[in-house]
């Protein structure tokens, strides 16, 4: 029986679960996971999770103590939901979990270290190592400072909403772990720019992930590259080859269903015999670059602004559920 498209991924390419679904990844079985608050949002919504969020929400009232604002404790809950989701996901999967930084961050290199420590103990006190997480930043300048900070403490990085040669590079250059280049959004962009559709190489995400990780072959850089943000498996099997592909439920269940060859499209061999001009980044070369790019600087904000707001609605959802818990404590007659 021929393999399927799924299975000759495999092959050449470390699949990630792009989910908060514990029970999807369970189905899949991918190597790594990856979260953001969107996703942690919707699984929080989950009746089959309810439990892990009413335990969260009761452990940060407790510690913050009975006076706490409720918008405080949804603040700290949402921190501490990320990584109970977390440990759920590290009792399936065999790699690491990327756990995202807060978007409202994105700007602010310092704040951002502390978060990413702040995350990183957490899982330590719940017995992970920080060998098996991913800090998810932003691909902002502030981000990749912070990003190079924390690489050196051992704290090891992924790079999320990149969309352009000029954000790979700079993280590059910060010695980042993992980037995480956003296929489907780049093709989103030029879609409606243009008002034209476009279907495998001449994808403008499909072309945008090649170059980078051609470049990023060609020059030896130990960043891997992990294409992110997909639209249809048409996008998914130009980048076979590529170091890893965070992939959702649903595309890797029509990869699994999917019978045909599935040929290697990047190659870093190949790559290394390629002609290709090597950029001297630093913050002037970045921010011009990202000043011409429109596309890149329009996701890098829309992305920032739709984390942020997920994280908002997050929160209020946290509150109104910390409410309704409060309201069924029994009273104790004193």
């Amino acid at each position: 029986m021929p393999h399927s498209l799924l299975e000759q991924l495999r092959s050449y390419t470390t699949v990630v679960a792009d989910t908060g679904d514990i029970e999807a990844m369970e189905k899949f079985r991918p190597q790594d996971a990856t979260t953001n608050p969107s996703l942690i949002t919707a699984a929080a919504q989950m009746p089959q999770y309810q439990s892990i969020v009413d335990d969260v929400l009761k452990g940060a009232k407790k510690d913050l103590g009975d006076g706490a604002a409720d918008k405080d404790v949804a603040n700290l809950a949402f921190k501490r939901l990320a990584v109970a989701f977390g440990k759920k996901i590290l009792a399936i999967i065999p790699g690491r979990v990327s756990t995202e930084v807060d978007a409202r961050l994105s700007y602010d290199t310092q704040k951002t270290i502390e978060m990413a420590r702040d995350i990183i103990e957490m899982y330590r006190k719940e017995g992970i190592g920080k060998e098996r997480v991913l800090i998810k930043i932003a691909s902002t300048w502030e981000g990749f400072r912070a990003a190079e900070a924390l690489e050196k403490e051992g704290i090891h990085c992924n790079l999320t909403l990149l969309f352009g040669l000029h954000q790979a590079v700079a993280a590059a250059e910060a010695g980042v772990t993992l980037i995480s280049p956003f296929v489907g959004r780049i093709l989103d962009w030029y879609k409606k720019d243009t008002g034209k559709d476009f279907h495998g190489a001449d994808d403008p995400g499909v072309q945008s992930v090649t170059r980078i990780y051609n470049y990023f072959k060609h020059f030896g850089y130990k960043t891997v590259v992990m294409g992110a943000s997909f639209r249809n498996i048409g996008e998914i099997t130009e980048l076979a080859g590529c170091d890893l592909l965070t992939i959702s439920p649903q595309l890797l269940g029509e990869l699994e269903s999917s019978q045909g060859e599935l040929p290697r499209k990047l190659d870093p061999e190949k790559a290394k015999a390629m002609k290709i001009e090597k950029i001297a980044m630093d913050k002037a070369t970045f921010d011009a670059m990202h000043a011409r790019d429109r596309m890149a600087s329009d996701k890098l904000k829309e992305g920032i602004d739709g984390f942020s707001a997920a994280l908002v609605n997050l929160e209020k959802l946290l509150a109104k559920r910390l409410a309704e818990l409060e309201s069924r404590a029994p009273v104790h007659a004193s």
